[in-house]
């Protein structure tokens, strides 16, 4: 029987399928194991760090909507330090490209958490997010400005060998122009979308769902969204684009490599289905047979 290829390549990172998970969803990879082994996937993008611990934002944190989920889990996680003695070790024996998530409320905080991660550790590269609807200062403050955008990666690709992928928020008017100023800052590729900043609140108790009031909208109900903004985006630069955005069966995967994503990361169809990204995959094979293509990297782009 004939095989498809499906490797990817992507800012200088050679995947053994274009399937990976995104940041906040997958935990540091042993959460899901008993379920998909990471051997399954192209690679994984962990927890959000910061530099320090954080305890996140006061619950609740999470509220179900039609065809999604708002969450303000507001960047919980054990800081650098404990991440690098705890976690990191685990992380060095799974079989798959490992991505950190890094996050910081300053530049020199970014300068800090880039620093800390180089081409001699087991990670692949680092995506930055400067998109966190959920916290107060920073991350989403960098990401809807296309000069602090443009800064931020300029100082991470100053303080890192390793590939540098930018997270960009959808909160923006003209996703084209942030794409542009990450890709002067230096960035070797491109993550998108982020959650769109939504709300929700109790009829019953008349205030707002959420301790935060506000939070991130991830699910199918943003993927329309996100389809559109990586079409936009492939045809603003010329760096490789890792979609995500409510992809939930291979249907939405292959819609999102034909807008031009060469990756596709899956979320919160995680916590529905932990076996997504072998079902996933699977279809995204199956199609590429019925369709004649000897690799998948042949559907990116195909419907510009």
């Amino acid at each position: 029987m004939q095989k498809v290829d499906m490797t990817t390549e992507l800012a200088g990172m050679k995947l053994r399928n274009p399937i990976l998970t995104s940041s906040g969803t997958y935990g540091f990879g042993e959460e899901y194991a008993p379920y998909c082994p990471v051997s399954f996937l192209g690679g994984i993008t962990v927890k959000g760090i910061t530099p320090l611990p954080r305890l996140g934002n006061p619950v609740p944190r999470l509220a179900e909507t039609p065809s999604g989920l708002l969450n303000s889990v507001g960047l919980e996680n054990p800081g650098l330090e404990e991440f690098k003695k705890s976690y990191l070790p685990k992380l060095e024996s799974l079989d798959t490209a490992v991505i950190v998530n890094i996050s910081g409320f300053s530049l020199d905080d970014y300068a800090l958490m880039a620093a800390a991660f180089q081409k001699d550790s087991c990670i692949a590269a680092l995506e930055v997010n400067i998109s966190c609807p959920n916290i107060k200062h920073g991350g989403m403050a960098f990401g809807t400005n296309p000069k602090s955008a443009e800064e931020v990666i300029t100082v991470v690709r100053k303080n890192t060998n390793l590939p540098v992928i930018a997270k960009l928020s959808p909160n923006v008017t003209d996703i084209g122009e942030m794409a542009r100023a990450v890709e002067s800052g230096g960035a070797d590729g491109i993550s998108l979308i982020n959650t769109l900043l939504g709300m929700s609140i109790d009829i019953h108790t008349q205030k707002p769902l959420l301790a935060n009031k506000m939070g991130g909208l991830s699910g199918p109900a943003i993927r329309p969204v996100a389809v559109r903004m990586v079409y936009q985006v492939y045809e603003a630069v010329n760096l490789p684009i890792i979609g995500m955005g409510g992809i939930s069966t291979w249907q939405d995967a292959i819609e999102f490599m034909l807008a031009g994503a060469s990756a596709v990361s899956l979320g919160t169809v995680n916590f529905v289905n932990p076996m997504a990204p072998v079902d996933i995959l699977s279809g995204m094979e199956e199609y590429c047979l019925k369709k004649g293509y000897g690799s998948v990297r042949e559907l990116v782009g195909l419907a510009h």
